[in-house]
């Protein structure tokens, strides 16, 4: 039994890193502060219910690691996104939006660009 006290600490460790380490979006139950205060507070029935109830459920690790269908697309790559059945369709229809985005982005300018001629008029 001496090394109880190691053990009850390298839960409590593993816990608490384990928490820190885990995305916001993925974390089940309470939000993430909430689970570090219980697991600081009741150190060892914290850690237990963080692993059994708070920690993301193994198919949420599996569908990040196959999510590969928008990995060029960074703003896109979020936790629960719906995964495509076909990734190039879905690679295609994210590049289109990303440059419907630019040419709104380009025609905004010309537009502020236009209001600001008509706005100064020139020096004579």
């Amino acid at each position: 039994m001496p090394y109880l006290g190691l053990i009850y600490l390298v839960i409590l460790v593993i816990a608490l890193i384990d928490i820190i380490n885990t995305d916001d979006a993925c974390v089940r139950g309470l939000p993430k502060l909430a689970w570090v205060a219980l697991v600081v507070i009741i150190p060892l029935v914290g850690a237990l219910l963080w692993l059994a109830f708070g920690r993301p459920a193994a198919d949420e690790f599996s569908r990040r690691a196959r999510a590969g269908g928008a990995s060029e697309f960074p703003e896109y790559d979020t936790p629960g996104r719906y995964i495509p059945a076909d990734p190039e369709a879905d690679r295609e229809f994210l590049q289109q939006l990303r440059d419907r985005a630019e040419q709104q982005r380009q025609a905004a300018r010309e537009q502020e660009r236009q209001k600001r001629e008509r706005n100064d008029p020139p020096h004579d």
